[in-house]
């Protein structure tokens, strides 16, 4: 596969990541151990060489599952974790969600971590969401520490805003931003992306296929299971998704064209907005893992990304709950 680097002094990486969140937490009950697992051995088969977890997923068993799974190829991978939601005893950051990267609490975090992920130093430790409660001087000073004492390589940030990506960087270089980054969710391009290339940080877009809704497969009738986020989010109503299928049927036709799936289409536009963005779609099944990988070798042509992003230009409503995204942008 095609392996691109974040940042300009990160690592190198494969072009098409793969996000674990959703084996274990947001999309319905924790997936079978065994059978996610196998994924994501069969990711690695694949050709992928970077994956994403955090603490707060599960909390917890997200990271333990991957630290378990990817044991056999440690060294030969780049696994990134998060810290920085609140995760105190009888709070559900599913329900009540709060952040804390008070130093000491990010120490912690990272201690827990390199435990669950069965390793010595963290490759790329993001903060999750800005605790606008601590300077976020503090926080990369923290992991600025963490660096010189060898349990963390990279330091990044997710759905940070421009400004707190300058001030972060000052203090100790950002390798890479984690932000949602699609054909349906665009609001980085105005000022966080320039802030990037000017910085020389890399980007990482999670949910790069709009949760599922950019595969088509995805409708209006679509009913999601108990514990599935989705069902409370603005863009997943089936108003919503009525109002927005024109997108998908430009995915399709121009998929059509190349024959290639929607989802392909949809990780080859993302691919071609910047050289240094590494998209980490989810997925727990190995046919999605293969389907995805493929989409690094698709090529799409000047007039076909303009066209997609026009119509992705015209798609409509929030993307969170109003409580949800003023946690982002900070």
């Amino acid at each position: 596969m095609e392996m691109r680097t974040l940042g300009t002094n990160g690592p190198k990486v494969s072009a098409i990541g793969l996000g674990c969140m959703g084996m274990s937490f947001s999309y319905g009950p924790p997936k079978d151990k065994a059978e996610m697992t196998a994924v994501l051995r069969h990711a690695v088969d694949a050709g992928i060489t970077f994956f994403d977890t955090a603490e707060v997923y599960g909390p917890f068993i997200n990271e333990d599952l991957v630290g378990e799974a990817l044991a056999p190829f440690r060294g030969q991978l780049t696994i990134a974790t998060k810290f920085g939601f609140d995760l105190s005893p009888g709070r559900d950051p599913r329900t009540s969600p709060g952040v804390d990267s008070r130093p000491a609490r990010i120490r912690a975090a990272v201690e827990g971590s390199l435990q669950r992920l069965r390793i010595d130093t963290i490759d790329l430790l993001y903060q999750h969401r800005v605790d606008p409660n601590v300077p976020i001087e503090d926080v990369a000073g923290t992991v600025k520490e963490l660096i010189a004492e060898g349990k963390v390589k990279y330091f990044g940030l997710s759905e940070a805003g421009a400004n707190t990506i300058r001030r972060a960087d000052a203090v100790q270089k950002v390798t890479a931003l984690q932000s949602e980054y699609s054909l349906w969710w665009r609001r980085i391009e105005d000022e966080v992306l320039p802030t990037l290339e000017e910085l020389g940080i890399g980007l990482v877009p999670y949910s790069p296929l709009g949760r599922g809704y950019l595969t088509g497969t995805i409708t209006a009738e679509t009913t999601f299971e108990t514990g599935d986020f989705r069902a409370a989010l603005p863009r997943f109503t089936p108003e919503a998704m009525r109002t927005n299928r024109d997108l998908i049927a430009q995915i399709a036709a121009i998929g059509t064209r190349h024959g290639a799936t929607p989802a392909q289409v949809a990780l080859a536009w993302v691919l071609a907005q910047r050289p240094w963005i590494v998209p980490i779609p989810g997925t727990t099944k190995s046919a999605r893992v293969a389907e995805n990988v493929a989409a690094a070798a698709l090529r799409l042509t000047g007039e076909e990304i303009a066209a997609l992003g026009a119509a992705g230009a015209a798609v409509s409503g929030p993307r969170y709950p109003e409580k949800l995204e003023a946690m982002t942008g900070r």
